[in-house]
């Protein structure tokens, strides 16, 4: 990938799918692993990242057998913060944050809507060279129905407001809103969706094999966007499509 101009970086935002195939079938993880470094993004935003799993490493013969934050920014991004959103007799997953600048103050908030379901909000921040500020990161899984999502993104808005008051903020991730109801309280909070301003809509992400529904966005404030990208894959690597942005802080 060409070097951007000073001052722009990229990110990526993808939901891993554990690290299996659609069905379940083959592992994913390396092909993830080569993905993230064609993109080589600065930031990259994950979801369903299975940080161990006692079965997958006895069923694949090639799953890895450090965790999987390590196996995916090991030589590439030198920070990662992970959030462990639910656990279970095999192992656990939730989000990861990974960074080619160090990262501070990582911190996951639990933001279940249901019992059945445990989601989980991952907060960090970094500071870019010659940046003032520092950037707040938050990476996001949102619930599979609505009302939970609106009790979410309420929780979600609180933390903002706490943790980054007004300063240069990214929020990324699965937010399984198909019928785009988040953005226009993400908007009166000062966000803007990067496909919204560069395309006129959300990136449609899902499912993976014939992207239909516009599940995976990236809120931004305090940047100019830049651009705006779906990253199509010649496999099945995950049941969504990663996206990715080119920002500029302001």
């Amino acid at each position: 990938m060409a070097s951007l101009p000073f001052g722009r970086f990229n990110i990526v935002s993808m939901n891993l799918h554990k690290g299996v195939s659609p069905l379940h079938r083959l592992s994913t993880v390396h092909g993830l692993r080569q993905k993230m470094r064609d993109c080589n993004p600065d930031l990259l935003f994950l979801q369903e990242v299975q940080q161990e799993h006692r079965g997958h490493a006895k069923r694949f013969s090639a799953w890895p057998a450090s965790e999987l934050t390590h196996f995916l920014s090991e030589d590439c991004w030198h920070a990662w913060h992970y959030g462990r959103n639910a656990q279970y007799q095999a192992g656990h997953h939730g989000n990861a944050i990974l960074s080619k600048r160090p990262l501070n103050h990582g911190q996951n908030y639990d933001i279940s809507a249901y019992r059945f379901e445990k989601r989980g909000l991952l907060h960090s921040s970094v500071q870019l060279e010659d940046a003032a500020n520092l950037i707040h990161c938050f990476c996001v899984h949102l619930a599979l129905f609505e009302r939970g999502r609106e009790r979410q993104l309420e929780q979600i808005l609180r933390y903002i407001d706490t943790l980054a008051n007004q300063g240069p903020t990214i929020v990324a991730g699965d937010f399984n809103d198909w019928r785009n109801r988040i953005s226009s309280p993400m908007r009166a909070a000062g966000f803007q969706e990067v496909f919204e301003v560069m395309t006129g809509a959300p990136a449609k992400t899902f499912p993976s094999f014939k992207p239909m529904l516009p599940m995976d966005r990236i809120y931004v404030r305090g940047f100019k966007i830049h651009a705006a990208t779906i990253l199509h894959e010649e496999q099945m690597l995950s049941d969504h499509l990663g996206i990715s942005a080119e920002l500029e802080l302001l």
